[in-house]
């Protein structure tokens, strides 16, 4: 066995020199830290270095899959608290575990992937719970959390820990008084840590923590579809919403009212935070947890997937020195994140950049954030009079929601400002009539309006998708244009593990862009009807949005099924 230093000298990566200045500048740090904080090695050649340190092979997770059956043989708490899993099994010399009378016998060995295959404790569990012979590899950091987010679920763990709670409600009071380090182990803090953890490895954009007349049931809504992820007894309900509201600094004693809270949550070495709001039921207080995960939120205008005309016509407005920029769309369908894109398409050293959020879910640097707070006096067209006078480039309204805001943000964008805002509206045409019901005029609506993005958001279809024929006759029923010489190929949902068995995994928006023209504006400005204005909008090219999802169906992307749930 040779030191890890040497190991790194050895593949080339440093020099002795180099390896003994970052030591002594960083006393007390670990060298396999340090390297990796300063990015001055990459996982994989990290990973090499401690396999030849340690006299172990090197096991790239990342380009094989484990067998089930050999993960199958050891818990997935056991897994989580060592770093490890197992990989496969293999035909080995006979074990020493083995009885002494069968000395023929072969025995079989387990290989698992480990980030320290020196840990004895952990190999020495294993053996013992498997009756096998650990052949220990090393395997990277973010490979085995890839690894655990596809092989290994908190489920079953779950369960346990509930019935646990269930059995010893006592155990389970004394757990809900939280906050040292004494208490981790608890059954309650065990179960809320796990639930988390768990929902952010599936990628959930919301936990719903619901009670009911006889048992509490767990939700999570993942690529805008809720799933049910756990039910238990409602004897443990008391435990886990106090715990949460504990976690989140709120009231654990105020049940009559709702209240919002924000829990920071560090998993995989890395912080996520969770916005809560409890809401009280006839069963009881209902908790309902938004991740807010930095990791997953940072969207390129490329990742908003806009047909090439549509990516044009919104590149256009949005690189305009003033003007007005809507989406609209119900809630959920991903209007902040694709003016959140836009802003980080247009967002310089040289443009002062201020939104107006609520709540600000996403810290952006960079970028002046006001959080909207009408309990104090800080509305949104309070907040707009404000910025307005700090000299901003551009200004993003979370949402024009009074006559106030609207006339505001308007005059704003007129004055030479950039605004970007939302509105709820089922399409793109209904954005102006409903700017003008709010109480702007229709000349002013007409002079500021840039463009219009309505959108929806469809899940996206997973890599084990299977073709499948084309049923014309239902094609033409829906509308769907298409070349009867050459049908489209389409696809169906599978499932697999990498989409939990769903057929679906992430999301992309059907996205319908409506350019201000002289021919709408004139319409606005006499007050057409919404029918007009879409009249007029398409026959200038806007295409709508199940027309675009269609283009999204031809391209593999997402399924008849999911454009007929998401529009009209």
């Amino acid at each position: 066995m040779i030191s890890l230093t040497n190991a790194l000298i050895q593949q080339g990566n440093f020099t002795e020199a180099s390896l003994n200045t970052l030591v002594e500048n960083h006393p007390g740090v670990d060298l396999r830290t340090l390297l990796l904080e300063r990015h001055l090695i990459s996982e994989e050649k990290l990973a090499q270095a401690v396999a030849l340190h340690l006299g172990r092979d090197y096991f790239d997770l990342a380009a094989s899959h484990p067998d089930p059956a050999a993960v199958g043989l050891v818990p997935g708490s056991m897994c989580r608290r060592f770093q490890l899993i197992p990989i496969e099994l293999r035909n080995s010399q006979p074990s020493p575990r083995r009885h002494v009378d069968a000395p023929s016998q072969r025995s079989e060995v387990l290989v698992v992937g480990m980030l320290d295959p020196g840990d004895i404790v952990a190999i020495d569990d294993i053996a013992s719970l498997t009756d096998l012979v650990v052949e220990p590899v090393v395997v990277t950091r973010s490979a085995l959390r890839h690894a655990f987010e596809l092989y290994l679920r908190s489920d079953e763990e779950l369960s346990e820990i509930s019935a646990a709670m269930e059995e010893d409600a006592a155990t389970m009071a004394v757990a809900v008084e939280v906050g040292d380090d004494q208490t981790v182990d608890a059954p309650v803090v065990r179960f809320v840590n796990l639930l988390i953890a768990q929902a952010i490895d599936d990628r959930a954009s919301d936990i719903h923590i619901e009670p009911g007349h006889q048992d509490l049931t767990v939700r999570f809504r993942i690529d805008g579809v809720l799933k049910e992820m756990q039910r238990a007894d409602r004897g443990i309900q008391d435990g886990i919403i106090s715990r949460l509201k504990i976690m989140a600094s709120i009231d654990i004693a105020e049940r009559r009212r709702p209240q919002d809270g924000r829990i920071s949550f560090v998993h995989h070495d890395r912080t996520v935070d969770l916005r809560v709001a409890t809401l009280p039921t006839v069963w009881g207080e209902k908790i309902v947890m938004r991740i807010l995960d930095n990791a997953t939120s940072q969207v390129t205008m490329a990742a908003l997937a806009m047909s090439e005309e549509n990516g044009r016509r919104f590149h256009n407005a949005i690189i305009r020195p003033h003007g007005m920029i809507l989406v609209t769309g119900p809630t959920g369908s991903g209007k902040s994140t694709t003016l959140k894109a836009a802003l980080g398409e247009i967002a310089r050293p040289e443009v002062n950049v201020i939104t107006i959020e609520d709540p600000v879910e996403y810290r952006i640097p960079g970028i002046s954030q006001i959080q909207v707070n009408p309990r104090s006096g800080l509305t949104f067209a309070s907040s707009l009079r404000a910025v307005l006078r700090c000299d901003p480039d551009i200004v993003l309204v979370g949402e024009i929601r009074d006559q106030e805001t609207a006339i505001t943000s308007i005059e704003a964008a007129l004055t030479g400002h950039l605004v970007l805002s939302t509105l709820h509206t089922n399409d793109a045409p209904s954005a102006l009539t409903r700017l003008i019901e709010i109480g702007a005029e229709p000349y002013l609506v007409a002079s500021a309006l840039s463009i219009v993005v309505a959108q929806r958001l469809a899940r996206k279809l997973c890599v084990c998708r299977e073709p499948v024929p084309a049923d014309l006759a239902v094609l033409e029923h829906l509308g769907f244009a298409y070349d009867s010489i050459d049908p489209p190929q389409l696809y169906r949902p599978v499932g697999c593990s990498t989409c939990a068995n769903t057929g679906y995994r992430g999301r992309l928006a059907l996205h319908e862009v409506m350019e201000i023209t002289e021919e709408v504006a004139q319409l606005t400005v006499r007050n057409a009807s919404v029918a007009e204005v879409r009249e007029a909008a398409a026959a200038q090219g806007m295409l709508p949005l199940r027309q675009d999802g269609w283009q999204k169906v031809t391209q593999g992307l997402t399924t008849i099924e999911e454009v007929l749930r998401v529009s009209v």
